[in-house]
This record gives structure tokens, C-alpha cells and sequence, in this order.
């Protein structure tokens, strides 16, 4: 992983020390539906091959960072998926992400989130902000990991997305779930927000995950407690308020910046 994606305190000397502590979990998660269409044929393998041995794949090299978390699509938030984003630190401000359904090299790519920080947010157009949403609840509840990191660099990582803000397209609605074998990415892609509150994800949803990559969502967010100083109001946070069927309760240091006096 690059200098950027971590922090100072995750030098060459720190992150010896730090590999030497227990990592977070990460079980392998395979994609939530097969690909429609015929195997591969011998030609095809034998391009491939060609093709990996000759051409270059720079860009996605640089995709060293990864994430997990979850997604409802902000016009039918009923629609909720697992995301698996290998990212790119462009810089301090600014990482690109491919979205997939797993983390196996047959995981299905189902569509592309940027992430900003607050700096880049504030300077956006009024009208640009509804694309963009706030990323401080998916951190302080726990559901945003970064698999297998030691738990002192995922906790790092983490503070250094707060505040942030991700603009994010799903281009294929595959879950794991019996209902979400989606066998190809149809229709228009969808404008995904973040889940603000506890109780608005599906039951089983973020449990599904926990227990297949062995990801404690409930010791994550106690181990974050300390983030919630650094906790500013978003904006976006209550545009889905409302909207899930279930009761929903207030993440600790999760709140709407257009309910807050602060100004921009």
C-alpha cells in the first residue's frame, strides 16, 4: 500500500511493528452471481495470455487499497449491496475506486465510486453536492472495513476518510442474496448514498458479511470512539431519512450539516 493511503504513523519502521499485531479478517468472497454466456475458449485463453505477457496494466496497478462497506441507491433505497472498492490515493483529497461483488480474481466489477475530502467538497458546485454522499456514518458505525489491515492501520485509514464524501455509480444490482443473482448489468446505472443511522440496512445484510469475512462490525465501531471529536456535520446525511422500513436510531457523531448553524 502507498505512504499516502496510510497515514505518517505507518512508516516503514511503525508498519514492521504494526504487521506483527493481529489483522483485521478477510474471508474470500466469491462474485454473487455467474457471468451469462460460454467459457472461455482455448483462442481466448491463448489472447489472454498473449495479452498479459505484452501490454500493459499500469492503471489498475495502482488499485492498492482495499475497502468494504455497503450501498442503498438513493432513489430506491430498498436496493441495498455489498461493495468491495480497490482504490486508488491519488492524492491527500482525492481516491478512485472499481467497485466489485467479491474479492476473488472471478469477482464481477459492478461499478465506480471517487472519494473527496471535506477541502474538495466544500468547493463543488451547490447543484454538484447531491451526487456526493457523506461518509462519517458508514465509518462510526463499524461497516466500512479495510479487510485484513492490522487493526492500528485500518484505524488510521479510517480517520483519515472522515469527513470525506464518495460519488458512487452501480452499474450491475448483484447481491449475494437468492434474489440478486443478477447474470448481467442491466439497465441504468444507479446514483448509490451511504447508510446514516443504525437499523437501516436489510437484516443480515452487514451479518452476512461479518460472518462470511470474519469482520466484527461491533468492535470496529467501538474502536473508533475516539473519531467521534473529529466528527464535523455532513451534508447528505438525512436526505434518506425516513425512507427504510425499519426503525432507525442516530449514529454518535452522524448528523445533517443543514440542520447544524456551521456554515460552509
Amino acid at each position: 500500500m502507498r505512504n499516502s493511503a496510510l497515514p505518517d504513523v505507518v512508516g516503514v519502521a511503525a508498519l514492521s511493528t504494526i504487521l506483527l499485531a493481529g489483522c483485521t479478517g478477510m474471508g474470500r468472497t466469491g462474485p454473487a452471481a455467474e457471468v451469462d454466456g460460454s467459457p472461455d475458449s482455448m483462442k481466448t485463453n491463448v489472447l489472454e495470455a498473449g495479452a498479459d505477457a505484452l501490454q500493459t496494466d499500469a492503471p489498475t496497478d495502482q488499485l492498492d487499497i482495499y475497502l468494504v462497506g455497503f450501498h442503498p441507491m438513493k432513489n430506491k433505497p430498498e436496493e441495498q449491496f455489498e461493495a468491495h472498492h480497490f482504490c486508488q490515493q491519488v492524492n491527500e483529497d482525492f481516491a478512485q475506486c472499481s467497485l466489485y461483488d467479491g474479492n476473488t480474481s472471478h469477482a464481477n466489477m459492478t461499478g465506480i465510486e471517487y472519494i473527496i475530502s471535506e477541502k474538495l467538497f466544500k468547493r463543488l458546485p451547490e447543484k454538484e453536492k447531491q451526487y456526493w454522499h457523506p461518509h462519517n456514518g458508514e465509518i462510526l458505525s463499524g461497516q466500512l472495513v479495510a479487510p485484513n489491515l492490522p487493526e492500528a492501520a485500518d484505524h488510521e485509514l479510517m480517520k483519515e476518510k472522515m469527513n470525506s464524501y464518495g460519488k458512487t455509480w452501480h452499474t450491475w444490482n448483484t447481491t449475494h442474496s437468492a434474489e440478486g443473482k443478477v447474470q448481467l448489468p442491466l439497465g441504468e446505472p444507479s446514483l448509490a448514498w451511504s447508510f446514516n443511522r443504525f437499523g437501516e440496512p436489510k437484516p443480515g445484510l452487514v451479518e452476512d458479511r461479518d460472518k462470511r469475512m470474519n469482520i466484527d462490525s461491533a468492535d470496529r465501531r467501538r474502536n473508533r470512539q475516539d473519531l467521534l471529536p473529529l466528527a464535523k456535520p455532513q451534508q447528505g446525511v438525512d436526505v434518506l431519512k425516513g425512507q427504510f422500513p425499519r426503525g432507525a436510531q442516530a449514529i454518535p457523531g452522524v448528523e445533517d450539516k443543514s440542520s447544524n448553524a456551521q456554515s460552509q
